[in-house]
């Protein structure tokens, strides 16, 4: 069995965005064995990111704050609020932004190893 704190893992599992628009604590990952990773992430104020999980599988559940996320595929926008939950099951291409700040909590599949930050396309090598 796994138990963990979340204001533990910020001491020591918590990886901050180079370029200042998030921070994640991964509370689960690569090395627990479960076969994906688990975070609570932070998107600040304000930001907005353009990202392609071309790596991975994304779900998404919104704790606390409000912003949209567009696919780009599509060019539909939808709304992000607490209770929304959603799932880029395609690799989709897309772009989150924040009116408010936005606590997720994240799970990916394969999962993260742990201080992974993406790259120049808005993914997550795998490692």
């Amino acid at each position: 069995m796994i138990v963990r704190n979340l204001s533990e893992c910020e001491k020591d599992r918590k990886v901050n965005d180079p370029n200042g628009n998030w921070n994640s604590v991964r509370m689960l990952l690569k090395n627990d064995g479960m076969g994906f990773s688990f975070h609570i992430t932070t998107i600040y104020k304000n930001k907005s990111m353009q990202m392609h999980y071309m790596n991975h599988l994304e779900s998404v559940y919104c704790i606390s704050g409000s912003g949209n996320i567009k696919d780009l595929a599509t060019n539909e926008v939808h709304l992000i609020k607490p209770g929304v939950i959603y799932a880029l099951n395609n690799h989709d291409q897309h772009i989150l932004s924040a009116d408010q700040e936005m606590t997720l909590a994240c799970v990916f599949n394969p999962p993260i190893t742990g201080t992974e930050v993406h790259n120049d396309k808005g993914a997550y090598e795998l490692k």
